[in-house]
């Protein structure tokens, strides 16, 4: 049974960095993605990352602000957010397949998911 625990979110202003951290056990994923999303919104494709050879990929708007990465040792994913925006408030969710070839950009084509954590960013 995969699961995914997200950690990192919280409150903090325009400008400001967070680290959010996506920890993936119970089986062997592939790829992960980082979705967000906002109070009223259809969930969104932020980042992902082929976790064999760490090819990353990223919604144009956090492009120079937010790196994903991955620690393999840990099984861990992270999202570095940098720069951080209003805009940026969301409800982050960390999500993972065991499959290589998806469109990684579209929610449903990910097998698994975290619960979620919220990042508040005012200004």
């Amino acid at each position: 049974q995969v699961q995914l625990v997200e950690s990192g979110g919280g409150l903090v202003q325009a400008g400001d960095s967070l680290r959010l951290s996506c920890d993936a056990s119970g089986g062997t994923l592939r790829r992960m993605g980082w979705f967000r999303q906002a109070s009223g919104k259809e969930r969104e494709f932020v980042a992902a990352i082929r976790w064999n050879n760490g090819n990353t990929y990223y919604k144009d708007s956090v492009k120079g602000r937010f790196t994903i990465s991955r620690d393999n040792a840990k099984n861990t994913v992270f999202l570095q957010m940098n720069s951080l925006k209003p805009e940026d408030t969301a409800v982050y969710y960390c999500a993972a397949s065991p499959n290589v070839l998806i469109n990684f950009v579209r929610a449903s084509d990910y097998d698994y998911w975290g619960r979620g954590t919220q990042v508040i960013v005012s200004s």
